[in-house]
């Protein structure tokens, strides 16, 4: 039991531009092509509370619930900065631990800053990524 966190990148399969993908992966799962569309997990966390915390307030209004949530890309470019901006200045302020039932630890210690630069080079890669262009993105937790 605990936090579990999912970023995951989507993409929806238009008939006229995406059919050759929908076909391909149709004919590999032998269903014909009824693929309408892609999800794939972009990033996965544990325990990163304070990860959690900044998609509760800036993604999901402050409603801490199990939904999924859509995530536009200047979201996680702003989450992005503010974890350099963390690394930078050494500041946890900037993301604070959040509690909840096994959340996991309170603790400002090195497994919080080693959370915040995962998340940042994650980020970095996802958002640089030329495949992932014209996917959407979603954040869910599960706990």
């Amino acid at each position: 039991m605990g936090l579990d966190m999912y970023l995951n990148a989507k993409k929806y399969l238009w008939r006229n531009k995406d059919a050759e993908v929908a076909k391909q992966i149709g004919e590999i799962l032998e269903i014909g092509n009824r693929v309408k569309e892609i999800t794939i997990e972009a990033a996965y966390w544990r325990k990163a509370n304070h990860i959690h915390n900044w998609f509760v307030q800036n993604v999901q209004n402050g409603e801490d619930t199990c939904r999924e949530y859509d995530v536009d890309r200047d979201k996680l470019i702003e989450l992005l900065q503010t974890c350099r901006q963390c690394l930078d200045s050494g500041y946890s302020h900037l993301l604070p631990r959040a509690e909840g039932f096994f959340f996991g630890s309170k603790e400002y210690d090195e497994d919080y800053w080693a959370d915040i630069k995962d998340t940042a080079e994650m980020l970095n890669t996802l958002l640089s990524d030329p495949n992932l262009e014209e996917f959407s993105f979603t954040y869910q937790s599960s706990w």
